[in-house]
C-alpha cells in the first residue's frame, strides 16, 4: 500500500501473449493464396492448349522420340549441328506441364485443407491435379503410339475439360456452400444446359477438323484422320451456328429477367464476344488456307471460350457468400 492508501501490485508476471497456432497460420495462408493459385491454374490450363497447339502447328509432335525421356538416355534434347527446333518445342511443352503440375499441387493443398468448406468443393480442388497427371501419361502415350489421331484428339479434349473445371473452381471459390438457388425461370435454365451441351460437338468436331487437316502434329504425315476436311468443317460450322443461336436465345431470356442479373449479363456478354471472335477467326483461317498463326489463335480461343461457357450456369444461381474468416456456417 502506498502513502495515499492505495494498493500497489508487485506482481512481476509478464502479460500473456497468445501465440498463433500452426493451424491458424496455415488457414491465413490458405485464405490469402487460394484464389491467386486457382487463377494461375486456370491461366496455365489455357496456355498449355496454346503450347500444345504450337507442337502440332510446327510438326513437333515427335520432336522427342520417347517418353518420359526426350531421347533414349537423355531427358533433355541435345543441341548439335544436325538438330532441329522440333525437340525443343516438344520439350518446352513438357516443361510447362511440370509448371502446371506445381500449380495444381498448390491448388489441391490450399483447397483440400480448408476444412470450413464442403466436401464437394474440396474434391473439385483435386481435379486439376488429377487431370495434369492423367494428361502427362496420355501425352507420353501419344508419342509412343506415333501420334495416333484418336489419342491426340482425346488429349486436347481432356485439356478443354480441365479448362472448364478450373473455371468452375474459380467461381466456386468465391461462393459459400449453401444449396444453390436459381435466379432464373425454368426455361432459362433449359436454354443454359442446351448451350452447354451444344458446345461438346463444337469442340469434338473442331478436334476432328484439325486432325483431318494439315496440322496433325507430325511433320511427315499431316492428314491423320481419313475424313474430307471440307465436309467435317461444314459439320463443325453447323454446330457453331447452333451454339450461337442458343446463346442468342439465352441472352434475350437473361436480359428480360427481373430484377436485372448484373453478373449473369456480364458473363454472357463476355461469352458472346468470345464466340463472335472465335467464329471470325475460324472463317478467316478457312478461307486463307489455314495459316499456322490463325489456327493457333483458334485453339487458344476455343480454350478461352470453354472457360467462359463453363461460368454461365454458375452465374444464374446464387449461394451464400464465403465467410472470409474461414468459418462458413452453411456447409453442405
Amino acid at each position: 500500500m502506498d502513502r495515499y492508501g492505495s494498493s500497489v501490485s508487485t506482481s512481476t508476471t509478464p502479460p500473456r501473449t497468445t501465440a498463433s497456432s500452426p493451424k491458424r497460420s496455415w488457414s491465413a495462408v490458405a485464405l490469402r493464396w487460394t484464389r491467386p493459385a486457382i487463377i494461375a491454374n486456370l491461366v496455365g490450363q489455357i496456355i498449355i492448349v496454346g503450347t500444345g497447339g504450337a507442337v502440332r502447328l510446327t510438326g513437333s509432335g515427335l520432336g522427342c522420340s520417347t517418353w518420359p525421356m526426350c531421347e533414349p538416355g537423355e531427358f533433355t534434347p541435345s543441341l548439335h549441328d544436325a538438330s532441329s527446333i522440333h525437340p525443343f518445342i516438344e520439350f518446352g511443352n513438357r516443361t510447362l506441364t511440370g509448371v502446371l503440375g506445381v500449380l495444381a499441387i498448390a491448388v489441391a493443398l490450399l483447397v483440400w485443407t480448408n476444412r470450413s468448406r464442403s466436401l464437394s468443393y474440396r474434391l473439385l480442388g483435386l481435379t486439376p491435379l488429377l487431370g495434369v497427371v492423367a494428361q502427362a501419361v496420355i501425352g507420353g502415350i501419344t508419342v509412343l503410339v506415333d501420334l495416333h489421331p484418336a489419342i491426340v484428339g482425346g488429349h486436347l479434349l481432356i485439356s478443354m475439360a480441365l479448362v472448364a473445371v478450373s473455371a468452375i473452381l474459380l467461381d466456386r471459390s468465391a461462393e459459400g456452400d449453401a444449396p444453390p438457388v436459381s435466379l432464373v425461370a425454368p426455361r432459362t435454365r433449359v436454354a443454359t444446359w442446351l448451350l452447354e451441351i451444344a458446345l461438346v460437338p463444337v469442340l469434338v468436331l473442331g478436334v476432328v477438323v484439325t486432325g483431318a487437316g494439315p496440322h496433325s502434329g507430325d511433320s511427315e504425315d499431316g492428314y491423320r484422320f481419313a475424313f474430307d476436311p471440307a465436309h467435317v468443317t461444314k459439320f463443325h460450322a453447323g454446330f457453331v451456328w447452333l451454339f450461337i443461336a442458343l446463346l442468342a436465345v439465352l441472352t434475350v431470356l437473361v436480359w428480360r429477367t427481373q430484377p436485372p442479373l448484373t453478373k449473369a449479363r456480364r458473363v454472357i456478354a463476355l461469352l458472346a464476344v468470345l464466340t463472335l471472335a472465335q467464329g471470325a477467326i475460324g472463317y478467316v483461317q478457312y478461307f486463307t488456307g489455314l495459316p499456322e498463326i490463325l489456327v493457333g489463335l483458334h485453339m487458344l480461343g476455343a480454350a478461352t471460350l470453354t472457360a467462359g461457357a463453363a461460368r454461365v450456369p454458375l452465374a444464374l444461381r446464387t449461394r451464400a457468400d464465403v465467410d472470409l474468416s474461414g468459418k462458413d456456417a452453411t456447409r453442405a
